[in-house]
């Protein structure tokens, strides 16, 4: 039982030493700043990594713009508008974000 329970930490400990980050997976190409005010896979289909780093970075963002939207009397849809606009403005050289018709760009 006790070598059970260290295999399984031992992977825990792997697969959080490779996860990717999210300024990774900007620079990689892998992700980019979505329309919605999400963030998004740039290439489909995204590996499972990069599949789990969206949603992971998507919950937080869905739930800010939440309180956001609670605290400012705006909609959900307003809040993350305006942070996809803030977000382009800030997108690094070389990483992508998506036009208004839903195009991805290169900045």
């Amino acid at each position: 039982m006790k070598k059970l329970f260290t295999a399984i930490l031992m992977s825990l400990v792997l697969q959080t030493a490779w996860a990717i980050d999210i300024g990774t997976a900007k620079e990689q190409g892998l992700v980019g700043e979505a329309n919605s005010g999400y963030l998004a896979a740039v290439k489909t289909p995204a590996s499972a990594e990069v599949n789990a780093l969206i949603a992971e970075v998507n919950a937080k963002r869905k739930a800010e713009f939440e309180a956001t939207a609670q605290k400012t009397g705006t909609t959900l849809v307003q809040v993350a508008y305006r942070f996809y606009e803030l977000a382009v403005e800030r997108t690094a050289a070389g990483n992508y974000y998506q036009d208004a018709a839903g195009n991805w760009k290169k900045k």
